[in-house]
């Protein structure tokens, strides 16, 4: 069965010269439900003013994708396993290099959830590793890149 998902990226160029390449990168991502986030180039690639810091970039929604894809997966996972879980905090981190082609790429992400459970039925370190990894094998959208994809649970 195929689904199709849409998004829409919006820039317009208004009074900037533009030939010139000092142009803003800053763009709206628009996404099916209507939502509007303002996104740019990261200001690691192209400088300020030309960047917008506090917009998303594409390196950064790219780790957000797979942090938001692992927990979906993850919290579906210990639904149907009966754990009640109360917070779940990813601090995810994607790292830019050159790969194996000599091309700029998003080599590595690592995920790195920390999850609260309560309840009676709280699983111990070991079973949440595992859901880590059924979560992290089911989610499509690590099925769908060649970056390295890294799950390191962190524990209180």
């Amino acid at each position: 069965m195929a689904h199709h998902y849409t998004a829409e990226t919006i820039w317009r160029r208004g009074e900037q010269p533009f030939t010139d390449d000092r142009y803003s990168r800053e763009h709206i991502l628009r996404f099916d439900g209507g939502l509007e986030v303002p996104g740019s180039s990261s200001p690691h690639m192209v400088p300020l003013p030309f960047s917008v810091e506090a917009a998303v970039d594409p390196e950064e929604a790219f780790v957000s994708a797979l942090s938001s894809c692992h927990m979906l997966w993850f919290l579906s996972i210990a639904a149907k396993r009966g754990y009640r879980v109360d917070s779940y905090h990813d601090q995810a981190v994607g790292l830019m290099q050159r790969n194996a082609n000599k091309k700029m790429a998003m080599t590595q992400v690592t995920l790195r959830p920390e999850v609260v459970f309560s309840g009676d039925s709280v699983p111990a370190p070991a079973i949440i590793l595992e859901m880590h990894h059924k979560a992290h094998d089911e989610c499509f959208i690590a099925n769908s890149v060649k970056t390295e994809v890294l799950v390191e649970p962190r524990f209180s």
